[in-house]
């Protein structure tokens, strides 16, 4: 903030210095609350009365004191710094930290989260929206947990932790009978997908051997029930076998499947500052824990990126 008088500019750190000036009565004292430098403080205020073209301060006798005209400016000015101090006291307080999701919030990352809010004094909303990018997209979030980042949206993901993959099939199916299946025999059977946000899709198998699509859904509960209905076999993260059920549906381990990237999912441009900084301290995070997000879930086996790489606009994209 720099305000502009008659030729010449001031800012803030002048304001500051004449501030503490005033209050300690001397430019020492001002220099060691500011944690600068003697000079520094008499320079600012030489600076701030040559901009003014008034003089604010009378340095004749042995103590400083303010000329009418330095008490008429630092009363205008005490005031005008109680005005900016409600005005930022209010925006803090309606700074809300909106992080959507689609279908599966992981407990740890939900720890997290209320970790981070409590460290950093703010508050903080999940919001569940069963879109590709959880409510980026119009704003209605300001970061997005997925499991799938759309390549034609402007959004950049930073990496978090991958999740093992089993197999959902109707309770009635012959498929629900076996101790585990392997990836490539999935081919055989119709696939129920979620077009919007789900994780699996017919390209994650080879071009010559994919399967055919059963079923075509618009969120994880409309695949749940076709799935239940035998409309076909789907596949999930580990952590949703454990967290959501269905009487009509078994989960099966499987052996040689891809796993699914977990990322956290900022606009690629205009991202919420408190977004950026939930990035941040996920990067540390997870890199910390070495990218587990679950109990019984691997470590992520590639390296993090930071989130430095995420927040300089780098795109990621990944299938699922």
């Amino acid at each position: 903030m720099r305000p502009s008088v008659g030729n010449a500019d001031v800012d803030l750190s002048q304001f500051r210095c004449f501030i503490a000036v005033v209050e300690t009565g001397s430019f020492t004292g001002a220099a060691r609350r500011l944690h600068v430098t003697q000079p520094t403080v008499s320079r600012a205020v030489q600076r701030l009365e040559s901009a003014l073209n008034a003089r604010l301060l009378d340095r004749s006798t042995r103590h400083l004191s303010l000329t009418p005209e330095g008490r008429a400016f630092h009363a205008d000015l005490t005031e005008a710094y109680a005005h900016l101090d409600r005005a930022i006291s209010r925006l803090h307080s309606s700074s809300v930290l909106r992080i959507g999701f689609c279908w599966l919030l992981p407990e740890q990352f939900s720890r997290f989260v209320a970790r981070f809010a409590r460290e950093a004094g703010v508050d903080f909303e999940f919001v569940r929206d069963d879109t590709a990018t959880a409510g980026l997209d119009d704003g209605r979030t300001h970061a997005a947990l997925l499991r799938r980042v759309p390549r034609d949206r402007p959004v950049t993901a930073l990496p978090l932790w991958q999740e093992p993959r089993v197999a959902a099939v109707a309770r009635t199916s012959p498929l629900a009978r076996r101790d585990h299946l392997d990836w490539a025999e999935l081919a055989d059977w119709p696939l129920v997908r979620n077009a919007v946000s789900g994780t699996t899709a017919p390209e994650l198998w080879p071009p010559d051997r994919r399967p055919a699509v059963g079923a075509v859904c618009g969120n994880y509960d409309e695949w749940l029930e076709a799935v239940a209905a035998d409309q076909g076999i789907g596949t999930v993260p580990e952590p949703a076998a454990r967290r959501t059920s269905h009487p009509s549906v078994v989960y099966v381990p499987l052996r040689k499947a891809p796993p699914v990237q977990v990322s956290l999912a900022l606009p690629l441009r205009g991202a919420h500052p408190l977004a950026e900084r939930l990035a941040a301290a996920a990067g540390r995070e997870f890199r910390r824990s070495g990218g587990s997000a679950e109990p019984g879930v691997p470590p992520h086996r590639d390296r993090t990126p930071g989130a430095k790489h995420l927040i300089s606009g780098a795109k990621h994209s990944f299938t699922a």
